[in-house]
């Protein structure tokens, strides 16, 4: 099989007119012309080249080739007539001498055309991948993450990390998300757990002696999908440093950031380093979200000593925060359009009032806000035209409402909306408790091995004091770019006893901290430095870069929304023999 290329389908130019060349491809399309005439657009990675049909014996081959399949065109190189400015090898076209079959596509009709597949039923793309993948700007974003992974570990490794893998087979842990886990086939009734994330191993590493560690993790999460994350596996830039402060690792990270999203972003600008800090306090107070959207200029004020005792029920006794925006010229339908939305999206209602040429306070709840008019004025500086949205409830409850109105106003309302640009700041200053939704129990905010502000002295001071230890705040931080979360870190608990005392708080002991997180209590009593780190969602970053809305769109191979590889077939089910071989029997429910 005659199959060599000189050249590819991107690479041909007005100055190769004349000569003889082979190239190979995938036959996107044939246009017949007449009896005898056809152009044929041949593609392959680089690009596409015009293939010109000119006689009866190459009629009679192509005619009989579906598109998609693999052909090889030897021919001559020849200047186009009607040139195509827009392609690369727009001036020329290949008049072919020879057009051989490499791998037939069998199917006369394919299940999407490739060049619009991205308009195409989401499920049935998946189920087709490789096809989906020849759409080059499909391919385009798995190309652009090589690049961007490659330019990642070069930045890494020049600063001095060591790029150390860890074991993908491990135990369970208790980290936040549900373990996938491996029956162990030489120990009937044990599992082995795919690692949420290599945070045990890298803290280890530094006890080892490494000072500086990262990798280009894979990390698998039981978890359901959403638009940023997908569901079972995802990689992250885990990055680990000994002897280190919160700032030492904030500013590695923008050192390695920044020239990413400068050298592959969509958008024209960038934050400068140093980002902005904010607390998480104030984020939630100001943005109501700790992934605030800082390209949105509107921000969230408390009016609930303004409006207690207006008359209107939801706000007495409840925290009520409030939207502004000016020059609103929106109809009645749109704001009940926005209203349906933020009670979509929260589960609470949200109110409004306007304020007329008078300055006075018109639709909504108004006739309940009168005797609040001045008040609400001077507290969101509300001029004719102004427009305010309310939300009310539990403090945080509001103020999680009153964010997504923040979004949805910034992002409707023409002017509160800067777009070209990737936003970035640090959220800094997690609680390091919380009470448990469900179970109203102290439970961890975010990361458990987190070091809490003030060390031993704080917890202990805070011990049966649950508003206390509410009150203590974590070394811990996230990255936000554009309202997503793009990474997440913290200065660890390296001294065992204040691990054992952190854990107390949330009702376990010292034997449980032992069982639970063996390897690295132990390694902790050995005398471990203090050390800091953070992961940076390569899934997410990539997204960002893009400008997609769905992670999907940038994973090369990616499950649906259910967790399902409909391009696989898995999960599916397996032989009686290999349950057997691993000591599983399946329960029917």
């Amino acid at each position: 099989m005659m199959q060599s290329r000189t050249h590819t389908c991107g690479q041909l130019r007005l100055g190769d007119a004349g000569k003889n060349v082979t190239i190979v491809g995938w036959m996107e399309n044939l246009r017949e012309v007449g009896s005898n005439f056809a152009f044929l657009v041949l593609r392959d990675y680089y690009g596409t080249t015009q293939v010109v049909i000119e006689n009866e014996d190459m009629m009679r081959i192509v005619k009989g080739i579906n598109k998609e399949s693999t052909i090889s065109v030897t021919g001559t190189v020849r200047e186009r007539e009607s040139k195509n400015a827009k392609l690369a090898t727009g001036e020329i076209e290949v008049v072919p001498s020879a057009i051989e079959i490499l791998g037939k596509c069998r199917h006369n009709q394919l299940p999407f055309e490739i060049n619009k597949s991205k308009d195409a039923d989401e499920n049935v793309r998946l189920k087709y991948r490789f096809l989906d993948l020849r759409n080059p700007a499909v391919k385009s974003n798995i190309v652009l993450r090589c690049q961007v992974v490659a330019e990642l570990r070069r930045l890494m490794t020049e600063k001095g990390f060591l790029e150390i893998t860890t074991p993908i087979l491990t135990a369970s842990s208790p980290e936040g998300a549900r373990d996938y886990l491996v029956p162990a086939r030489n120990h009937p009734g044990k599992f082995y757990a795919l690692p949420q994330a290599p945070q045990q191993f890298k803290q280890l590493l530094m006890t080892s002696g490494f000072d500086r560690y990262f990798q280009i993790a894979p990390c698998f999460r039981d978890e359901d999908a959403r638009a940023d994350r997908t569901p079972g596996e995802f990689y992250q830039l885990d990055m680990e440093m000994a002897f280190a402060t919160q700032e030492d690792v904030l500013s590695t990270l923008e050192d390695v950031l920044v020239p990413v999203f400068r050298k592959f972003g969509k958008y024209s600008r960038v934050s400068s380093a140093p980002f902005r800090h904010i607390p998480y306090n104030e984020a939630m107070e100001r943005y109501g979200s700790d992934k605030p959207d800082l390209r949105i200029d509107l921000e969230i004020r408390d009016i609930t000593d303004v409006v207690q005792g207006c008359g209107f029920g939801p706000f007495e006794g409840s925290t009520v925060k409030a939207v502004a925006v000016d020059n609103f010229t929106q109809a009645r339908k749109w704001i009940d359009k926005l209203l349906a939305d933020v009670e979509v999206q929260t589960g609470s209602k949200a109110c409004w009032v306007k304020v007329d040429e008078n300055g006075q306070l018109t639709g909504g709840v108004s006739k309940f806000l009168g005797d609040c008019t001045a008040a609400l004025t001077e507290k969101l500086n509300l001029k004719p035209g102004s427009f305010v949205c309310m939300a009310a409830g539990k403090k945080a409850v509001a103020q999680k409402t009153a964010g997504v109105i923040r979004t949805m106003l910034g992002k409707r309302v023409p002017g509160h909306f800067d777009e070209d640009q990737y936003a970035l700041c640090w959220i800094v200053d997690f609680p390091m408790y919380e009470l448990g939704e469900e179970s109203g129990e102290l439970e961890f905010c975010h990361n458990p091995f987190s070091m809490p502000q003030g060390g031993l002295k704080a917890l202990e001071e805070a011990e049966g004091d649950v508003e206390k230890l509410l009150a203590i705040n974590a070394d811990q931080y996230d990255l936000v770019c554009n309202g997503y979360e793009s990474a997440s870190g913290a200065v660890r608990n390296h001294d065992p006893e204040i691990m054992v005392k952190a854990f107390e708080m949330v009702g376990l002991g010292e034997e449980d901290v032992k069982a639970k997180f063996p390897a690295m209590y132990n390694a902790f009593t050995y005398g471990a430095p203090p050390h800091a780190g953070a992961a940076p969602g390569v899934d997410r970053l990539i997204m960002l870069l893009t400008g997609e809305e769905s992670i999907r769109e940038v994973i090369t191979f990616p499950m649906n929304k259910n967790a399902q590889d409909l391009m696989m077939g898995a999960p599916t089910t397996v032989d009686q023999s290999q349950l057997d071989t691993v000591h599983i029997a399946l329960v029917e429910e």
